[in-house]
C-alpha cells in the first residue's frame, strides 16, 4: 500500500546553520523530496538523507527559477506519490516567504501539510549585529515590512502611516530602493537623523554593517548588495554599547559610513558549528 504523503514547510533560519530548528532537522533526514529557495545554506542540504532528491525553487529580483505555481504543483505532484517533501526556505516560511499560498494550494489540493517555524532575519540578523529591536525606554513597538514593493506608482506598504507609527522599523528585501525608502519615511515624518543600520549576509561568515542615518541613506550615499536588512530607529545606536571585547557572536566587517575608508575588521568569530 502507497504510504499517505505529506508536504513539510520548513525554515532554514537566517543563514547560518546552526540557527535551524532540531524539528526541521528531523524532517529534513526524513524527507524523500527537498525544494530549496536561493539562501539557503548548502551546509544545511547535507543534513538530509543520501537518497534525498534536492530540487531548486529559488527567486530573486527579476528572475524566478521557478514560478509560484509551478512549485505549488510540483509539491503537490511529488506528495500525491507518496513522498515526504520538505519546503525548505529562508529564515520563516510565513515572513515574506510565500508560505501562507503553498498551504492554501496544498490545502485545496488536499494534501497534508505541516508547519516548522523558522528564526526569522527580521530579528535574528539585527541582534547578531547586537541591535535589539526592542529595548526598555528607547522602543517599545517594531514592525516588518518587505521593501519588494517600494517601486513604481504605487506599493503595499502604507508608508504615510508606517513612518511614524512604531519606534524600529525592519525592512526585509529592500536592498535596490533604500534610497526610495528613506525619503518616503521623511517625507512622511521620520526624522532625517533618525539611526539606521544595514546589515548584508547576517549570521554568516560574509555579515557586514554599515551604521548610517536616514538623510545619508535617502540621498543614496549608502548602500548594500542583497541579502539586506535594513533597520530604521534609535535601537541602532545600542550597537555602540558593546565593548570591543563584547561584540556580537556572528560579528564581522563592521564600518560606518561616515569613516567606511578607515574601518577595519572588528571581530572575525566562526559560524557556530552543528553537531
Amino acid at each position: 500500500m502507497r504510504r499517505q504523503g505529506r508536504v513539510v514547510l520548513v525554515g532554514a533560519g537566517p543563514g547560518d546553520p546552526g540557527l535551524l530548528t532540531l524539528r526541521g532537522r528531523r524532517w529534513l533526514r526524513r524527507a524523500d523530496v527537498v525544494v530549496y529557495d536561493r539562501l539557503v545554506d548548502p551546509r544545511i542540504l547535507t543534513l538530509s538523507s543520501p537518497r534525498v532528491r534536492l530540487l531548486f525553487a529559488g527567486k530573486e529580483s527579476g528572475h524566478h527559477t521557478m514560478p509560484q505555481d509551478q512549485i505549488n504543483a510540483l509539491l503537490i505532484a511529488e506528495a500525491r506519490r507518496g513522498h515526504v517533501v520538505v519546503r525548505l526556505k529562508g529564515g520563516d516560511p510565513f515572513v515574506f516567504g510565500r508560505g501562507g499560498e503553498e498551504v492554501a494550494a496544498l490545502a485545496a489540493a488536499g494534501v497534508r501539510c505541516d508547519i516548522v517555524p523558522g528564526v526569522s532575519s527580521s530579528i535574528a540578523v539585527p541582534a547578531v549585529a547586537g541591535i535589539p529591536v526592542t529595548h526598555r525606554g528607547v522602543a517599545s513597538s517594531f514592525a516588518v515590512v518587505t521593501g519588494h514593493e517600494c517601486s513604481g506608482k504605487s506599493t503595499g506598504v502604507d508608508w504615510p502611516a508606517l513612518a511614524t507609527a512604531v519606534d524600529t522599523l525592519v525592512v526585509l528585501m529592500g536592498a535596490g530602493r533604500l534610497a526610495t525608502i528613506a525619503r518616503r519615511l521623511i517625507a512622511h515624518g521620520r526624522r532625517a537623523d533618525t539611526p539606521v543600520a544595514l546589515i548584508r549576509s547576517g549570521t554568516t561568515r560574509e555579515e557586514e554593517t554599515v551604521t548610517t542615518t536616514l538623510a545619508a541613506v535617502a540621498a543614496g550615499q549608502v548602500t548594500l548588495p542583497a541579502p539586506m536588512v535594513m533597520v530604521v530607529g534609535e535601537v541602532v545606536d545600542l550597537r555602540r554599547a558593546w565593548r570591543r571585547d563584547q561584540a556580537p557572536r556572528y560579528a564581522r566587517r563592521t564600518w560606518s559610513s561616515a569613516s567606511k575608508s578607515a574601518a577595519r575588521p572588528a571581530r572575525t568569530i566562526r559560524p557556530v558549528s552543528m553537531t
